[in-house]
């Protein structure tokens, strides 16, 4: 299943007993602070889950894949996602013991 933005303004305003009004506003907010941050190049930094960071990608060379034509790609800024030890346990949780159950049984 997805999480949805409304999916988690439900879930924000279920755990804290907010009005869904005032779970919307503040979700919002949040998204448009990390967003304001992110497009002043600012880096992101949330204790637990991970790091936004905005990296600059250099103009480089293609091709169409339908003719053939080569053309250049032109540089960017894009937004990386760098899940925190935390994070990555959390949701590699059991899957260690799976492998090495697999493993000792062959």
């Amino acid at each position: 299943m997805t999480m949805t933005k409304a999916g988690l303004i439900k879930i924000v305003g279920e755990k804290i007993g907010f009005p869904a009004k005032e779970s919307t506003e503040a979700v919002e907010q949040v998204f448009d602070i990390l967003k304001e941050t992110l497009e002043g190049g600012e880096k992101v930094k949330i204790s637990g889950f991970g790091n936004f960071v905005v990296r600059q990608k250099r103009p480089r060379k293609g091709r169409n894949p339908k003719t053939g034509e080569k053309l250049e790609i032109s540089g960017r800024r894009v937004v990386i996602f760098k899940p925190s030890h935390v994070l990555r346990t959390a949701v590699n949780k059991g899957i260690g013991s799976e492998v090495e159950s697999a493993i000792q049984e062959q």
